[in-house]
């Protein structure tokens, strides 16, 4: 991989709590635990060690990201601020939060982008 471009949003996803019991044994694939985070600019975000996020979660995480991306408000779609959301898995066990900082870099598709080869 040739990463490029310098994405314009870095997101943070934190394992905020469970819906059902103290721990995900038998509920969760992924094994979260309280306090796992995940960072990602565009691609699927991993924690510290590598591992990555649930793909049954990146499912309604992505179209968020990219509302972030289009210049919407998470506030829009019940967030508790422009760039943070808690999100439940797919699965109803996990509660993660989301959060979204600005880099300040071109928008991909709007912005004066310079590829240099």
């Amino acid at each position: 991989m040739k990463k490029w471009f310098n994405e314009e949003y870095e997101f943070e996803l934190t394992v905020k709590g469970y819906l059902r019991g103290d721990k995900t044994e038998g509920l969760c694939r992924n094994g979260e635990e309280i306090g796992d985070v995940y960072h990602s600019t565009y691609g699927s975000p991993v924690n510290e060690e590598g591992f990555g996020i649930c793909p049954k979660l990146m499912m309604i995480v992505y179209p968020i990201m990219e509302a972030i991306r289009s210049g919407g408000s998470l506030k829009n779609i019940g967030g508790s601020d422009v760039f943070e959301k808690d999100i439940v898995c797919p699965d109803g066990c996990v509660i993660f939060h989301l959060s979204a900082k600005p880099l300040n870099n071109p928008n991909f598709y709007t912005g004066e982008i310079v590829h240099e080869n």
